[in-house]
């Protein structure tokens, strides 16, 4: 039997909210879901959970993440913790944030039924429960640093891609233009992508040739003392 240390403090609730993301029609998206208990029943929420017994709060997020988009191993990177005491209006809950990125393609559309949730435009969310719209915001502070020293926009993007749909994500992530010419140039200077036969005519009749991020060069390049920077 443990001993009761901390006997005489109060007990509360730990939770995590998980800030997905993911890139359709030149724009992040965020999935969204209709909270199904009270307090707020059927406002807008992001996806979370409580932690269980057993559990550290990675694998808390990991396990709603896994829940809510069918995908193991993700990637995720915590945001920060929100323990404002007013936060819910149901108990003293702190919750640990984390983003996460996903391949649209690669999701499970039957589990948007499930969970009564939606992929949303970053330019159009609805209201959100509690602090939750703070989480988003300190989300995309997060990716726009972290995306100009790491390449994480891969994690958003199809296996295979073009330069201009690769372009149109980091400008959705910079929430800027940029230009095209400097942007091919610092990502050939890199040297990870390879070229493919295969071209995407979506666009026009010359169409844009696909490419695919090498990680295994990008790793080797790391060894070496590659510091990616865009």
């Amino acid at each position: 039997m443990p001993a009761a240390f901390y006997q005489k403090e109060v007990k509360f609730f730990v939770a995590v909210d998980c800030i997905i993301l993911g890139f359709n029609n030149k724009e992040l998206n965020i999935l969204l879901h209709k909270r199904t208990f009270e307090p707020l029943k059927g406002e807008w929420s992001l996806m979370g959970g409580f932690v269980r017994p057993g559990e550290s709060v990675n694998e808390a997020a990991s396990r709603v993440l896994a829940e809510c988009t069918g995908i193991d191993n993700l990637f995720m990177e915590q945001v920060g913790a929100y323990g404002d005491v007013t936060r819910d209006l149901g108990e003293r809950v702190v919750s640990i944030a984390y983003y996460a990125l996903v391949k649209m393609n690669d999701f499970n559309t039957d589990l948007l039924e499930q969970y009564d949730a939606k992929w949303t435009k970053l330019s159009d969310l609805p209201e959100l429960i509690f602090d939750h719209k703070q989480m988003i915001h300190d989300t995309l502070s997060r990716l726009k640093r972290k995306a100009g020293n790491r390449p994480l926009g891969f994690n958003l993007l199809p296996d295979k891609f073009t330069l201009p749909q690769l372009q149109m994500l980091y400008e959705a992530i910079y929430q800027a233009p940029l230009d095209k010419r400097n942007f091919r140039k610092k990502l050939h200077s890199m040297d990870i992508l390879e070229k493919l036969d295969e071209k995407d005519r979506k666009g026009s009749k010359r169409g844009a040739f696909y490419y695919i991020f090498n990680k295994e060069k990008y790793d080797k390049l790391l060894e070496d003392g590659f510091y990616f920077s865009f």
